[in-house]
């Protein structure tokens, strides 16, 4: 019975393609490395301190909030080295680091403080790429237990900051924060404004708590 036999593999194939290990299959690609080479597939975890909260999201319905929830450090600061940390073992991940002078901290920093951070080479692949001397404002993820972090929610949090050391807001960022009551509608925002948008979210969070705890 051919015609019964070729409904069964649609069928069967239909299956697969919506099941978890498809999923994880279709994560696989081939990047290159920091000096141009290619690597070989490499899965992009979706759990963890490497990608950890939704990445789709309509206009306004992201906010402050939960990326300040979700962040150990945040700080605004200058890049100044990078280098690449290969593999010690078969086991281990390629890693790069990336150090940075902190020029104003919000949480887990100090101002003036040089911080490096472990990254999985994997995200640089990706495009999750830095350059000395680049200015930045980071929402960082607590480190792993393989001691690795990135960004919370990739370029959501990720802020440019440009020569006077205002906050930029990117066009996909400015729809995540569209409702938030400071940054909502600003395309850049002095530090010290950004500063209190996050300590407001930080607030709202305890308060939050409280009320749970107290229910």
């Amino acid at each position: 019975m051919p015609g019964a036999s070729f409904g069964l593999l649609a069928i069967l194939m239909l299956v697969w393609s919506a099941s978890p290990l498809a999923a994880q299959s279709a994560r696989f690609t081939t990047v290159p490395d920091i000096g141009g080479r290619l690597h070989h597939a490499v899965p992009a975890p979706v759990r963890g301190p490497l990608f950890n909260l939704p990445e789709r999201f309509s206009p306004g319905e992201f906010g402050l909030l939960p990326l300040t929830r979700a962040a150990g450090k945040i700080f605004s600061g200058t890049v100044t080295a990078i280098s690449r940390n290969p593999a010690a073992s078969h086991h281990a991940l390629d890693t790069v680091a990336i150090t940075f002078h902190v020029d104003n901290a919000i949480r887990g920093t100090t101002p003036g403080e040089s911080l490096t951070i472990t990254q999985w080479m994997g995200l640089w692949s990706s495009g999750q790429r830095y350059r000395v001397g680049e200015r930045v404002l980071l929402f960082l993820y607590p480190p792993s237990k393989l001691g690795l972090t990135s960004c919370v929610d990739a370029s959501l949090g990720r802020f440019r900051v440009d020569a006077t050391g205002r906050v930029l807001l990117s066009t996909q960022q400015l729809s995540a924060f569209l409702k938030d009551p400071v940054l909502g509608g600003k395309s850049r925002l002095r530090f010290s404004d950004f500063a209190l948008a996050v300590r407001q979210a930080s607030e709202e969070e305890s308060s939050r708590r409280g009320d749970d705890h107290d229910n």
